[in-house]
């Protein structure tokens, strides 16, 4: 493993890494800086969308405030398979996100998501972007 892989092994961690942030903190905009303009998410396992990021990213900030505002993503494993020349990379992270939604009585209850969120990164001008995601849920408790 040569000094680039490194470098570009630790920029598609960051960018997982900001995902999961802009995702738990309710800052979509932050998200621009994980994907590319024209990428394609695939929320399906999970009961959301599959579309366009233009048409998820407001999707998000309409449906994750009824999970309130505690949301915290971790990641675990991440395996990342590069394309021949270096440009492109096949990323697979394991996800465990514990989330709370309203109990109906005024409190609050866990649930929880866990699986492998699968990415198509491109290098780009900007840096490692995803321009493909799919949430491949493996498991749910508390719904």
């Amino acid at each position: 493993m040569d000094l680039q892989e490194l470098s570009d092994r630790t920029e598609i961690g960051d960018a997982l890494i900001r995902y999961t942030i802009a995702v738990d903190t309710g800052e979509f905009d932050r998200l621009d800086d994980v994907f590319t303009p024209d990428a394609q998410i695939d929320y399906t396992e999970s009961g959301g969308v599959a579309d366009s990021f233009a048409v998820v990213k407001p999707w998000l900030a309409e449906n994750l405030p009824a999970f309130s505002t505690k949301r915290m993503h971790t990641l675990g494993q991440i395996a990342i398979d590069f394309a021949s020349p270096r440009e492109q990379a096949r990323v697979t992270a394991y996800f465990h996100n514990p989330m709370l939604i309203s109990d109906g009585r005024g409190g609050e209850r866990m649930v929880e998501v866990g699986g492998l969120y699968h990415h198509s990164f491109v290098r780009t001008d900007a840096g490692w972007r995803s321009r493909r995601l799919h949430e491949q849920v493996v498991w749910t408790r508390g719904f």
